[in-house]
């Protein structure tokens, strides 16, 4: 598929959207101080990012409220302390995972709620419960992305699959999700030019979110969008799980639209991403998300390696292998 768009020029229908809270979330258990929340979502607005995703709509019944941040959960009322009726040209989005959430009950009709977008996050085999859904969410009159994750984990043909089943649907775009940070510019090529043709056939968009954990989330995600991707995720500072994701100051760095402004992101990141790094919360690039990612395995080892704070690098590798 021919390349969109080059270094000089402004694709209109490429949209960024901050996924701090939500991915960034999963380093601190969510707890989030009103005061950043506050400070991201003005940062955001300035910035001119498309889309903030303030977190997960989370099942109270599966996920103890007491041990998480209220991002965790979401509530109208929460979101609403923050933005109020968000009288900007951002839209608010929120996650909702496959088996996690009470989404017939806590995902309120579209009129009811200050949220825009409903992103649902699910894997390969969970792909017909996704639907179910896709198609709740956009009754409700909500925007709505179906993240498949962990791609780097499954079958061509499995992933061939599911992007069919999902373009059937109600969806409105459709991401690629590097989970592991596991995969290179190469593949994320050829996995856009397949999702590409069913978002052609379909209708549909792309997005792309990715992790960075062989230093390549920004480099991925640029190589998704010249393929023709068009939602793209990142976050202050790269802060999400474990090695973290595309950050924001290069994503906007990178885009020539004069709608973005990178100095409102630079002020945040003095008053807020930096206190937050002191605090303790730790995330980014570190050796045991490099190895994770070039085993093209779930990073859960390598953060617990991480806490323990271990240095024997060769042993836990040697550990890795024999999973």
């Amino acid at each position: 598929m021919a390349q969109k768009g080059d270094l000089m020029t402004v694709r209109s229908d490429i949209r960024v959207l901050d996924a701090t809270i939500r991915d960034g979330g999963l380093v601190n258990s969510f707890m989030f101080t009103d005061e950043f929340i506050n400070a991201l979502y003005r940062a955001n607005v300035k910035a001119g990012v498309d889309v903030m995703e303030f977190g997960y709509k989370a099942s109270k019944e599966l996920f103890d409220v007491n041990k998480f941040g209220k991002w965790k959960f979401c509530d109208e009322e929460d979101i609403r302390a923050i933005v109020g009726e968000n009288n900007s040209d951002m839209k608010i989005s929120v996650m909702a995972d496959v088996g996690r959430c009470d989404y017939k009950h806590d995902i309120v009709d579209k009129k009811d709620s200050v949220i825009d977008m409903v992103r649902v996050a699910t894997y390969i085999h969970q792909i017909p419960a996704a639907i179910d859904m896709i198609e709740d969410a956009k009754a409700k009159g909500y925007e709505v992305t179906c993240n498949i994750m962990a791609v780097s984990n499954a079958q061509e043909g499995d992933v061939a699959q599911a992007l069919e089943m999902v373009g059937q649907s109600s969806v409105d775009g459709i991401y690629i999700v590097d989970s592991y940070g596991a995969l290179f510019p190469e593949q994320i090529r050829r996995l856009t030019d397949l999702y590409m043709e069913t978002a052609e056939k379909y209708g549909k968009y792309i997005g792309m979110h990715a992790h960075n954990n062989q230093q390549l989330a920004f480099a991925n995600t640029i190589e998704a969008a010249a393929n023709g991707a068009s939602l793209l995720d990142a976050t202050m500072m790269g802060m999400g799980r474990g090695a973290g994701n595309c950050a924001m100051e290069l994503l906007l760095s990178f885009l020539k639209n004069p709608r973005y402004n990178l100095f409102p992101v630079l002020k945040f990141l003095e008053s807020q991403m930096l206190p937050l790094k002191e605090s303790g919360a730790v995330w980014g690039y570190d050796i045991p998300y490099l190895l994770t990612g070039h085993l093209n395995q779930h990073p859960s080892a390598a953060i617990d390696y991480t806490k323990e704070k271990r240095t024997d690098y060769s042993e836990f590798y040697t550990d890795l292998l024999d999973k």
